[in-house]
């Protein structure tokens, strides 16, 4: 089941970026009182009674011949048509702007359902100001206050009812979803045409050609795959052009969909920062990862090519240990047999269940290896663990006080669940819960 996706729109200043870092928890957004601070459209993921949904900030829409009001603008259509439903907010203090109908008659045009938020209503005396905004014709203004929080929850009630009802895959439970992530131009639309044996997608050397998603199906010894290709994600300062910063949204919500990422790496230009942040994304989603070093048709042969390449790769992912490499050319085909098995793989370790017996066996016997540390005389003791989920796995284990489970032994444990089971290409949870 795909996010639904929620846009906040309105003309400068009316508080969209407060708002934003209230809903989702942190200070992602600037927020500053110059009009025209957030220039582009920021993505995070937020909750709301057990439901998770992407959040889009976006610039103001302003009326004017100021510099960027034109790109502005345009970057918050593109932010209206991607998403489900739209959040129009105005300023509870200064009443129906010339702005204010602008973006409403671009909402209108838009026909997706609009939740209308009246901000800086801080406090009871000031709801009487709210009335006014009926006239923009979007039913009930909803009074909230982005300095003191008040009043988001009965705006996101209405937001979340207003979700689609039915967003499940219309596919076969058996398939297997991997997408392909990575900077502009290391060669995902190449890698997809290869596996499928056929120019399905457009390849260009020019930076950014692959603008959107695109779902393709794949059949390969009895098992099918569905290829989710997306346009290369590139640094926020380096992203010029909307239509490209628009794709960083589409590659998040392929990570979503995916039971396994391929993170592309170019073995010519090497591994980047970039390339850090963007398998952080599919590491944070817990989806399934495969490093793919692509392009290795390129880099010149030595005994030991193959293993320093890998040895940096290790050094610069720590984080993702648990992840297989897979080195191959898109272009020439060559090693390109290694990846499906691959996916495969990778995919049966992300949904692999472990019987509770077999997994308190090597619990018991990681115990007996390296035991349970002790802190201000009191020594942790682990009772039992179970497996509580797939996709990722995730563990609960049980102890007589979770303060005392240092992050050093829960890795430790999680070492010793991955040397028995395997679960390569998938991250690990290990919760620790105090029995009751």
């Amino acid at each position: 089941m795909r996010k639904s996706v929620v846009a906040i729109v309105g003309r400068p200043n009316v508080g969209k970026s407060t708002i934003f870092n209230r809903l989702v928890g942190e200070r992602i957004s600037i927020v500053e009182d110059t009009p025209g601070v957030t220039r582009d459209r920021i993505y995070s993921e937020a909750e709301w009674l057990n439901t998770t949904f992407n959040l889009i900030d976006t610039g103001g829409i302003d009326v004017g011949d100021e510099p960027l009001i034109a790109q502005i603008r345009y970057q918050a259509e593109i932010a209206i048509d991607e998403a489900d439903v739209i959040i129009f907010m105005v300023n509870g203090r200064e009443g129906i702007t010339a702005s204010d109908d602008e973006v409403a008659k671009l909402l209108y045009r838009s026909n997706k359902p609009v939740v209308l938020a009246v901000n800086k209503i801080d406090n009871v005396e000031m709801r009487n100001s709210i009335y006014d905004f009926y006239a923009l014709g979007f039913g009930e203004p909803f009074p909230i206050s982005g300095a003191h929080g008040l009043g988001l929850g009965d705006l996101l009630d209405d937001v979340v009812a207003k979700f689609p009802k039915d967003q499940t895959e219309d596919v076969d439970e058996d398939t297997i979803y991997f997408s392909l992530i990575g900077r502009p131009n290391v060669g995902k639309s190449s890698l997809v045409n290869a596996l499928l044996n056929e120019e399905r997608v457009i390849v260009s050397d020019i930076e950014g050609t692959t603008r959107d998603a695109v779902d393709t199906r794949l059949r390969r010894d009895h098992q099918d795959y569905m290829i989710i290709d997306t346009a290369g994600m590139r640094k926020k300062g380096k992203v010029y052009e909307a239509t490209e910063k628009y794709s960083v949204l589409r590659a998040l919500k392929a990570i979503d969909r995916s039971d396994v990422v391929l993170v592309l790496i170019d073995a010519e230009t090497g591994i980047r920062e970039q390339d850090k942040r963007i398998a952080g994304y599919a590491h944070d989603a817990g989806r399934g990862i495969i490093i793919v070093v692509n392009k290795w048709d390129t880099v010149e042969k030595t005994d030991k090519a193959m293993k320093e390449f890998e040895d940096n790769v290790r050094q610069q992912f720590q984080f993702l240990d648990y992840a297989p490499l897979v080195f191959l050319s898109a272009k020439t085909k060559k090693r390109i047999h290694t990846l499906i098995p691959a996916i495969k793989l990778v995919s049966e370790h992300h949904a692999k269940r472990i019987p509770t017996n077999v997994l308190n066996d090597v619990i018991m016997d990681a115990l007996a290896i390296n035991p349970t540390p002790t802190y201000k005389g009191k020594r942790l003791k682990i009772l039992y663990a179970t497996q509580v989920a797939v996709k990722p796995p995730a563990f609960v284990v049980f102890v007589n006080d979770t303060e005392l489970m240092h992050f050093s032994y829960e890795r430790f444990l999680e070492n010793k669940i991955r040397e028995a089971f395997g679960f390569s290409g998938t991250p690990i949870k290990i919760f620790a819960r105090k029995r009751d």
